[in-house]
């Protein structure tokens, strides 16, 4: 079976939220999505999705607006998360196939740089480093290997700083 990647759109969202449900132990991760959806962060274009041959969503990854810095580096940056994929479908790649289109869609939208929370085995196939070394912080107490940052073809030395992320992140 083939899976193809596309900008999601507003019809996909039950079937986005049922990939999270399913994925993840609890609610939270679908619940982020669906308030995301809400918040002055959302990039419709930047909301992906991996989809079988019969159009059925069995993959999802996000990536929305956060500010970083709040001095001279302040700019903005993108955030990823949540990704999930459908568990029938994990460790067959789909993960990778719908982080590498967000990317993508970032990289074509001219955006700088992007920021996740995560296994640097799994993110560091796309290229994301720790994000100190691009002084870039998180808002989270975790091992610093975790925060990276992936700079993409416009990244110019900047965002630099302390990532705030939207609302809805703090709120879960």
């Amino acid at each position: 079976m083939q899976i193809t990647t596309r900008v999601e759109c507003p019809e996909d969202a039950p079937a986005t939220r049922r990939v999270h449900m399913a994925a993840f132990p609890g609610p939270d991760e679908a619940d982020l999505v669906d308030a995301l959806r809400r918040d002055p962060s959302w990039l419709p274009g930047l909301s992906l999705v991996a989809v079988d041959d019969a159009g059925l969503v069995v993959g999802h990854a996000l990536l929305t607006r956060l500010q970083v810095g709040d001095g001279g580096g302040t700019g903005d940056a993108l955030a990823l998360a949540p990704v999930a994929v459908a568990p029938e479908w994990q460790r067959q790649g789909v993960g990778e196939l719908v982080v590498r289109a967000a990317l993508s869609a970032a990289e074509e939208a001219g955006e700088k740089l992007v920021v996740v929370l995560g296994d640097p085995g799994y993110y560091g196939r796309f290229g994301f480093i720790p994000a100190g070394r691009h002084e870039v912080t998180g808002p989270f107490e975790v091992p610093d290997a975790y925060f990276q940052v992936l700079p993409l073809a416009a990244y110019d030395g900047g965002p630099r700083g302390l990532c705030r992320y939207p609302e809805p992140f703090v709120a879960v």
